[in-house]
Order: C-alpha cells, then sequence, then structure tokens
C-alpha cells in the first residue's frame, strides 16, 4: 500500500471513529500541485470540530505522519490540516456550505462520498 493511501485510510478510520459527518475524499492531483487528496468532513459544534482534528493528528502521529501545518483556532468554524499529499478541512455545516469546496475542486474525481473507509 502506498504511503498516500495508507495516510488517507489512517484519516478516514480516525474521522470515523470520532464521528465527523459527510465526509468526502477528493483526487485533486490533476488540480493542483499543493496536494494530491483534500479530505473535507463536517462536526456538530466548534468543540466537536477540536475534537476532530486532534483525534486525526494524534492517529496521523501515532502512524507516523507529521503534520505539515494547521490552520483555524479552537473555537473556529473551520479548521485545516496539511499533511502534505493530503489535506483536511473540517468544518461547521454551515461554513462548509458557504464555501462549498467539493463543488469548486470536485468536478468528476471523487474518491469517497461517505463516512466509510475504503
Amino acid at each position: 500500500m502506498s504511503s498516500q493511501k495508507a495516510l488517507k485510510e489512517v484519516v478516514l478510520e480516525a474521522l470515523d471513529d470520532i464521528k465527523a459527518q459527510d465526509v468526502v475524499a477528493l483526487d485533486v492531483a490533476d488540480k493542483t500541485s499543493i496536494t494530491d487528496l483534500m479530505v473535507i468532513a463536517s462536526g456538530t459544534s466548534s468543540r466537536h470540530l477540536q475534537a476532530i482534528v486532534d483525534n486525526v493528528s494524534e492517529d496521523a502521529k501515532a502512524h507516523g505522519y507529521m503534520t505539515i501545518g494547521r490552520e483555524g483556532d479552537p473555537g473556529s468554524e473551520w479548521v485545516l490540516i496539511d499533511f502534505g499529499d493530503l489535506v483536511l478541512h473540517v468544518m461547521l455545516p454551515a461554513t462548509r456550505a458557504y464555501y462549498d469546496l467539493e463543488r469548486l475542486w470536485e468536478g468528476p474525481a471523487a474518491v469517497n462520498r461517505n463516512s466509510s473507509p475504503e
């Protein structure tokens, strides 16, 4: 299994463990040089968002993956974690609907349309 695919599985499992909602993984490798995969998920509250990103960060670190960066303060409506080959966006539903990243990036390249890992 490639490192990128393994990272994707770790992130998706961590999101599922903490009950992230509406998880979508997008293959954006042909659209940008910034990253290959974007994972977008929702949380029910700012506290849930923080729990989600903490859980993903801890699980990724336990599997040997380090974050390059993290944007969004505790209590914010959108938190981003950059793993290099994968960027995770965790948002409140209203923020997610407003920015509609899936529509911006998706096109025909959706990788995963549910919260269950492949």
